[in-house]
């Protein structure tokens, strides 16, 4: 096991907020040491921060831990209109909520599924620019990257490609289901909010990962994948960082292909990829003592300690300028 965060007691003080921005207001959540570094922790769909307590007690052991729920989920704003979903919003949620918890210091990102995939539109778009020290990518794709991942494959249609693609394509059937005006939100409302979650803790040995607004935070958050999904059109090399960024990897997810972040390198200038032996949600709350491990080490590491044996593994070789096609 790599650097374990100090201590490892649940931490039980827990200050809550609420952050104004761009006409919504955001659930905030903080704990561990106020003067320590700032890790913000961003959940995914259809989850609400709760999604993050194991990790982010373990985390506040050092850090001061930052959780919110991003527009439409948990205890904060719902806005009805698809757009307000776009990316560049949430961009702006995310520097609201690290110019409120950390005016004067740039903190460590993290993020979770669409957590994740906010976390890249924030780095590679510029939002972030002077907010954020580090990246920690866990299931959740950069849109364009995936874009790009995709064609890639298709101009070069090997057979090691083709088992890529149809691998992520079996993962992906939940894209398509979205896509279809009406049904995702029939379907949550038949019974689908209390059946997925069920399936989900029986699927991947978890339970209690889900809050009690779940069925809003279903509805509502359907709006994410419409309100982005021009984004997989554009290249990839549009969406490139200077940020330093780890990827980690869960090899049993059932809906993002670990094989998609193996070529990222060429995106950012410096990246680190470990993978885990879990599910979608496994990686944050069947084993959030590695994931909080290796969060905290790239911290610590970014922040001007040590390059451990587990870092140096991990980190992958400059590629360069980003290329238009192959691995």
């Amino acid at each position: 096991m790599d650097v374990l965060p100090r201590g490892g007691a649940a931490v039980k003080s827990v200050k809550s907020r609420r952050v104004k921005a761009d006409g919504v207001r955001l659930a905030v959540r903080e704990r561990g040491p106020r003067t320590a570094p700032v890790v913000v922790l961003v959940h995914g769909y259809p989850d609400s921060q709760a999604v993050w307590e194991p990790v982010a007690d373990l985390l506040a052991e050092d850090f001061h831990v930052v959780a919110y729920d991003v527009r439409g989920a948990g205890g904060s704003s719902r806005p009805r209109r698809t757009r307000a979903y776009a990316m560049e919003n949430l961009a702006a949620d995310l520097a609201a909520v690290v110019d409120a918890v950390s005016p004067g210091r740039p903190v460590h990102l993290v993020g979770h599924d669409w957590g994740s995939v906010q976390g890249w539109g924030a780095v590679t778009g510029g939002a972030a620019e002077g907010r954020v020290a580090s990246f920690t990518s866990i299931s959740g794709p950069c849109i364009e990257h995936f874009g790009q991942w995709v064609r890639d494959r298709l101009r070069r249609p090997t057979p090691r490609h083709v088992l890529q693609l149809a691998g992520q394509f079996a993962r992906s059937w939940y894209l398509m289901f979205g896509a279809i005006p009406g049904v995702p939100q029939l379907a949550w409302r038949l019974g689908g909010a209390r059946l997925f979650p069920v399936v989900i803790e029986r699927m991947e040995g978890i339970e209690g990962w889900h809050a009690d607004t779940f069925r809003k935070d279903a509805l509502y958050g359907m709006k994410l994948y419409r309100a982005n999904a021009v984004r997989f059109l554009r290249p990839g090399a549009m969406a490139t960082t200077h940020v330093p960024v780890q990827v980690i990897a869960p090899t049993r997810d059932a809906f993002v292909s670990p094989h998609q972040s193996a070529d990222l390198a060429r995106y950012v200038d410096r990246l680190w990829r470990r993978e885990i032996p879990a599910g979608h949600w496994g990686a944050v709350r069947k084993d959030p003592a590695t994931t909080a491990a290796w969060i905290a080490e790239f911290v610590r590491h970014i922040e001007g300690g040590p390059e451990t044996a587990g870092l140096r593994d991990a980190q992958l070789p400059v590629q360069g300028e980003v290329v238009a096609a192959g691995e």
